[in-house]
């Protein structure tokens, strides 16, 4: 179990994220602070500071953690080269290009809340390669087919992988990580508290063992009958998507192609990447049976998340129509069970995984015509 720290870091100038321990192991390392004092320091004792060292220098093996302890590092060194008698200015010019090579708390905490979401899925990794600048997130299909599902910076990979957020599972020119325990109580406390990582206040929660595999998260959508704001819990860790992908028809065939996966995934992708705006709650109800979608206007201003996004999902769903749109959103976005909105828009049992099924060919078409087959995810 991750406890918080309290205590005060040892060193000025590095970004507020970085962990007391790696905090301690760097100003051992790099700036040379004895054991002693820095247990002084940080009112525990030194076998503790030891530990702490030596589990970060066993960590290195990690090309991610390697990495941005080099970074880390070398503006620390770059920091003790200045002159005792340095003005301010330099300092803060100093300490800026340290921060500037490394995510702010608001960007790591968006994006981390994005890419941990897509690692708990089902067969979800995230694939590092050498000297790449981005990082991918993949997800094993149920053909033997692979479908990347997000695209993220290297330093955000970097201060995930520091953060203990994720694990390689092995090292080579294409690393690939897995979402750590410590990974699933981060997101579920990022998604109850977004102000948590900024206090070090992602302490891992005791879970029962059904629970262990599962990350809950909430959504604010309006009812359709009734037009009061309800929320919708779901389990991160299993799209309706990808449940209805492992089916096969009465043939033995996929129920879903990969084609129709995809599609929905770069929905979804897109309808995240609107969310990460000063304004995280889209109206997208007017796309929903009774949400008055007649009204709506490319250029209404609805929402100030990245404008990309959110018009190639309004785009998307305009074209798709009433009903279809309906399902995609409530299923594919909202992650909304089957049954739910079966129950919600009125239809009989099990009538869902069709009119889904066909709502996934016209967005594949959409897509095949608009972007091109493969093309249009973020990256």
């Amino acid at each position: 179990m991750r406890t918080t720290n309290t205590s005060k870091p040892v060193l000025a100038g590095l970004p507020a994220w970085v962990p007391h321990a790696a905090l301690q192991y760097l100003a051992h390392t790099e700036i040379g602070l004895p054991i002693r004092e820095l247990a002084r320091k940080s009112g525990c004792h030194a076998s503790t500071v030891l530990r702490q060292v030596r589990r970060f220098e066993t960590r290195r093996d990690d090309p991610l953690i390697d990495a941005v302890l080099r970074k880390l590092g070398a503006g620390l060194e770059r920091q003790a080269s200045l002159p005792a008698n340095a003005d301010k200015k330099e300092n803060t010019q100093m300490q800026a290009v340290v921060q500037d090579k490394n995510p702010d708390i608001e960007t790591l905490t968006q994006d981390a809340q994005r890419i941990l979401r897509r690692l708990c899925e089902t067969g979800a990794v995230l694939a590092v390669a050498v000297d790449m600048e981005k990082a991918v997130v993949v997800r094993d299909g149920p053909h033997a087919t692979n479908t990347r599902t997000a695209v993220v910076d290297r330093k955000i990979a970097e201060a995930m992988a520091l953060q203990d957020w994720i694990s390689a599972e092995k090292v080579g020119k294409i690393t690939r990580y897995k979402i750590t325990s410590v990974g699933r109580a981060a997101l579920a406390n990022m998604l109850s508290n977004p102000e948590a990582l900024k206090h070090h206040e992602l302490a891992e929660a005791p879970a029962e063992f059904a629970d262990q595999h599962r990350v809950w998260g909430e959504r604010t959508v309006r009812d359709s009958e009734t037009g009061q704001p309800r929320k919708v819990r779901y389990n991160l860790a299993e799209s309706p998507l990808t449940a209805l992908a492992r089916r096969r028809d009465r043939n033995g065939e996929p129920f879903l192609s990969d084609g129709m996966v995809t599609a929905g995934e770069r929905l979804r992708e897109d309808f995240e990447l609107a969310q990460m705006g000063p304004r995280v709650a889209q109206n997208w109800d007017r796309f929903l049976t009774g949400g008055g979608r007649g009204g709506f206007a490319m250029d209404s201003g609805v929402g100030n998340g990245p404008e990309g996004g959110r018009l190639r999902v309004a785009a998307a769903l305009s074209d798709l129509g009433p009903g279809l749109s309906d399902v995609v959103l409530r299923c594919c976005c909202y992650l909304e069970g089957l049954e739910s909105a079966e129950k919600r828009l009125g239809w009989s049992a099990r009538s869902g995984k069709i009119v889904l099924r066909i709502a996934l060919m016209r967005l594949k078409q959409h897509y095949d015509e608009t972007t091109g087959p493969g093309g249009g995810m973020i990256g």
